[in-house]
């Protein structure tokens, strides 16, 4: 990951490009994971962990949205990369947010462990999103697998 991860902020350094980021479920797991990585400062603009509806919608969600769709959807993720962006005035903005409940058994499988991730990028207008199973036994390791496609992500589109 470390790795990975030193090449995207190389990326976005010699682009100009900076990033912010507005992560639920994660808990502030990417971020942590770009602060690692020497010369982030250069590029990271601003980071939030949104984890409760009234704050998602402080820092510019739609409150509609949430009502029509859940918080946990890929409209909201999309919101929240969009507003981060925004907030930060930065190139690309990230929104995670999904649930990352531990499966007992397959049958609770279903929608408690379903993450929806959003890059926004503010030059091109667009979105990329994914849609992530957390299929691991605990949190830690279902956060390092959101983190891991959201930064393949990254460097796929910078």
């Amino acid at each position: 990951m470390e790795e990975l991860m030193t090449e995207v902020v190389r990326k976005l350094d010699e682009n100009h490009k900076t990033i912010s980021t507005m992560e639920s479920c994660t808990g502030g797991q990417l971020v942590s994971e770009i602060t690692n990585i020497s010369g982030a400062s250069d590029i990271l603009k601003f980071s939030a962990v949104t984890y409760s509806s009234e704050y998602k919608i402080k820092m510019g969600v739609n409150s509609e949205t949430i009502d029509k769709y859940t918080v946990y959807s890929p409209n909201v993720a999309r919101e929240m990369s969009k507003s981060i962006s925004k907030f930060a005035c930065s190139d690309y903005g990230v929104g995670i947010t999904g649930k990352m409940d531990v499966i007992k058994d397959e049958t609770e499988r279903k929608e408690n462990n379903i993450i929806y991730t959003s890059i926004y990028d503010k030059e091109k207008d667009i979105y990329y999103e994914d849609i992530i199973i957390g299929d691991n036994l605990n949190r830690r390791e279902n956060k390092k697998k959101v983190v891991n496609v959201i930064v393949n992500r990254l460097k796929e589109i910078i």
